[in-house]
């Protein structure tokens, strides 16, 4: 699933793996805002961005959120 930001097509779709108990689940990246926070269905464990990243998309996904991929500066 493909969009245009920024004037550029992005993918929207990002596999989220949680680093507490390797479950994935690949979600719908919002383009108005950045996700900061991400409850793990399995575990209960709340993701938040590592350090330098910009939302949870960058830390956890498999693809980068769209302002990223873009080559904007995020949120």
């Amino acid at each position: 699933m493909c969009t245009t930001y920024a004037g550029k097509t992005v993918e929207l779709k990002s596999t989220l793996t949680c680093p507490n108990c390797g479950y994935r689940k690949e979600e719908i990246m919002p383009t108005d805002a950045c996700q900061f926070f991400y409850e793990c269905e399995k575990c209960k464990t709340i993701l938040k961005p590592l350090e330098g990243d910009c939302c949870v998309y960058c830390s956890y996904g498999s693809v980068k959120c769209p302002p990223i991929q873009a080559g904007d500066n995020c949120c």
